[in-house]
């Protein structure tokens, strides 16, 4: 089990959605959050003085994977959300150690679905 979490600009998320759906993956959890990678914000003029602007809005993907769903969630990804430009985003891949089921109290796979 792995989870992917995959940081994107905010008018990929549909994209983004739509290639995983094609996936067949269907379980995410979506969150905007704040931050910036190598462009390090935006400079915007305001009344006649430059201001950096701090973090810029992305969209955070965080989905729970079997193995044999990590590759084909890796390219989803990069489909949606690939323009070739800087801040396309990151997609990192992390160990799941434990999945459980609330309703159910299944763990492991079978609780990822």
């Amino acid at each position: 089990m792995k989870m992917i979490v995959a940081i994107v600009q905010p008018d990929k998320m549909d994209d983004v959605r739509e290639e995983l759906y094609k996936a067949d993956i269907n379980l995410m959890t979506v969150s905007e959050v704040l931050g910036h990678g190598r462009q390090k914000g935006v400079t915007e003029i305001y009344r006649g003085a430059r201001e950096m602007g701090n973090f810029l809005r992305k969209i955070r993907f965080e989905i729970a994977v079997n193995d044999n769903f990590v590759e084909a969630g890796i390219k989803a990804i990069v489909r949606g959300a690939k323009t070739g430009e800087t801040g396309d985003g990151k997609i990192f891949v992390l160990p799941l150690e434990q999945s459980i089921r609330i309703r159910t109290e299944e763990r492991g796979s079978i609780a990822i679905g």
